[in-house]
């Protein structure tokens, strides 16, 4: 599987039978082959998780599939649109299969479906996205994040917290080949913790730091920490937008 950064939260990963693009706003996309199934997510409508632009990529990639957190209203999406985007509420389950050249919806149970998609609530807006195919496990967070802000009221950061972890426990112990997780050095010294609980909760084979507004120091601060010793050799060292990753 070859992962692509591409800028911010936004990844591209090439699978055998599949693409799947992650929360695209702008940077530059990797050819992305014509004769693979494109399934295109968006976490949640802030402006640097999604984009109605990416829409566009269904005039050059016809076998394209949205799959949108539902806090992206369909009311304000293109009508000529709406066929190809399925919309998700936290805690959904969605089946997809790929035959005839047409991506098709199909019951989530085992065996029914090549790709599968659950989704878990965000702390801010919208959903996390788990995603199931060809084997792999991957999951791109969103917005899903224990926010703790300096400055902010004591049961506020208790309340984040509860409510991150009440959603994380839903994935504990699961294995997970790739998971693409925020690192957001705005939040100063709490910067780590939603990245630091998932890794300890869950067995991620290769986690790649996001939402860190084009400050990759953070990855370094806290691949350096202590508190990183358990997990430190999985966080993938991402140094510039563009970059490509070859994980087994």
């Amino acid at each position: 599987m070859k992962i692509h950064y591409i800028h911010h939260s936004s990844f591209l990963a090439e699978l055998e039978t599949m693409t799947l693009l992650f929360d695209y706003t702008e940077g530059t996309l990797p050819e992305i082959r014509k004769d693979k199934p494109l399934l295109v997510f968006a976490s949640h409508r802030h402006g640097d998780h999604y984009s109605e632009k990416v829409l566009d990529i269904r005039k050059e990639h016809e076998n394209t599939r949205f799959i949108f957190s539902d806090d992206i209203w369909r009311s304000r999406l293109p009508k000529e649109r709406l066929e190809d985007i399925t919309s998700m509420k936290p805690g959904e389950e969605l089946g997809l299969r790929f035959a005839d050249g047409r991506i098709t919806e199909r019951s989530f149970d085992e065996g029914e479906a090549d790709m599968k998609v659950l989704t878990f609530c965000s702390t801010d807006e919208g959903v996390a996205f788990l995603v199931k195919a060809e084997g792999r496990v991957l999951y791109h967070a969103g917005d899903l994040n224990n926010w703790y802000w300096e400055g902010e009221p004591g049961d506020w950061n208790e309340t984040m917290a509860k409510r991150y972890t009440e959603e994380v426990d839903k994935m504990k112990g699961m294995c997970i080949d790739a998971a693409f997780l925020p690192l957001d050095p705005r939040q100063e010294n709490a910067f780590y913790l939603g990245f630091d609980e998932f890794m300890r909760k869950t067995k991620v084979s290769h986690a790649f730091p996001m939402h860190c507004w084009g400050d990759f120091s953070v990855i370094r601060k806290l691949i350096d920490m202590e508190v990183s010793g358990p997990y430190r050799d999985r966080i993938v060292q991402i140094r510039e937008d563009g970059e490509s990753f070859l994980i087994g």
